[in-house]
């Protein structure tokens, strides 16, 4: 890998001494399928990499390589950290469950009111080695979006009006929650979700409340928003483990301050942020509906997400585990 290569000039030179060797940089390329206008972005990966460019000037800089110039396919992001093509990547792991099957405890539904649960959820259960598929990589980033809801082309009033309706989502655990309520779902990856209800390949998708909507075209095809929270997204920023280890220790530090707790809170409230002005953007377009479920849809929802989150549970001990472990992080933050 390149970067192993690059860092041992500049491991050298910190060990000699400034005054011996001027060393330059490690460069650190950071892949992203996206654009430096959208939400995810301004959330997960701009905070971390500007904090880390300011204190690390002259010992690390982090270049964003926007739209996919690295890798255009959104599930196989990690896939260019493990090849070398990119030495950090913004991952999705719901794309990828044969990668990361444990980030399944993150996506079940109604187990968090808010992105700022799921992130520091996740990022405690990263950092406790208490999920499989992280083995090989150093999570320098671990969010969880605000639960997910309901955006359609036909209006949306109920929990029966999705019976029937096919609807894009993001992983197999969001797939299960909607089948209960009749809907069939077709995973697809975010940047096929516009053309997908453009062709009528689905009637709507499960997005969160925020900028995404606009940004990668759905607020275009859907004008109907029905506010059935359901359930977290994982994202996260990985890099090779061994190329982490091989960096100089004072960059490993710096790298490691503005990741984990500091990089999920900064998401969070910058996602917070976002769902009120979407949500203020999409109530005051007269051409759109924003519903919120019926109490009673609310308390039918509510047992199907137990059922769920039972039911996963239930398929395996480590499962059951995993879920202990995440029901203790959540109860310390409340």
């Amino acid at each position: 890998m390149q970067i192993l290569a690059r860092v041992a000039f500049v491991a050298m030179a910190i060990a000699i001494g400034p005054c011996a060797v001027a060393a330059e940089p490690i460069t650190l390329k950071l892949a992203y399928f996206s654009s430096d206008r959208t939400g995810i972005y301004e959330a997960g990966i701009r905070p971390f990499v500007e904090a880390v460019n300011a204190e690390g000037a002259g010992l690390v800089n982090i270049e964003v390589a926007f739209s996919g110039t690295l890798g255009k396919d959104v599930a196989k992001q990690a896939d260019l950290v493990r090849d070398g093509k990119a030495d950090i990547a913004f991952v999705i792991p719901g794309y990828r469950p044969d990668l990361f099957p444990d980030d399944a405890v993150i996506e079940l539904p109604g187990l968090f009111r808010n992105s700022r649960e799921g992130s520091l959820v996740y990022t405690a259960l990263v950092a406790a080695k208490a999920l499989h598929g992280y083995d090989d990589f150093v999570a320098l980033g671990a969010f969880a979006g605000d639960p997910e809801v309901v955006h359609t082309r036909e209006a949306i009033t109920s929990l029966d009006d999705l019976n029937g309706k096919r609807i894009r989502v993001n992983n197999p655990i969001e797939g299960a929650t909607l089948k209960a309520f009749g809907a069939i779902p077709v995973e697809l990856p975010i940047n096929r979700i516009a053309t997908a209800i453009g062709a009528g390949e689905v009637d709507g998708a499960l997005l969160p409340m925020n900028a995404i909507i606009f940004e990668f075209g759905v607020a275009r095809m859907a004008a109907h928003h029905y506010l059935l929270k359901t359930s977290a997204v994982t994202l996260t920023m990985v890099m090779r483990r061994d190329a982490f280890d091989a960096l100089p220790e004072p960059v490993r530090a710096i790298l490691s301050k503005y990741g984990g707790t500091w990089a999920a809170e900064k998401f969070a409230s910058t996602y917070a942020e976002g769902y009120d002005d979407t949500l203020a953007r999409l109530t005051a377009d007269p051409k759109r509906s924003v519903v919120e479920p019926s109490p009673a849809d609310q308390e039918r929802a509510d047992s199907v997400f137990a059922d769920v989150i039972y039911g996963w549970a239930a398929a395996n001990p480590d499962n059951r585990d995993l879920l202990a472990k995440a029901k203790a992080e959540l109860a310390k933050l409340n």
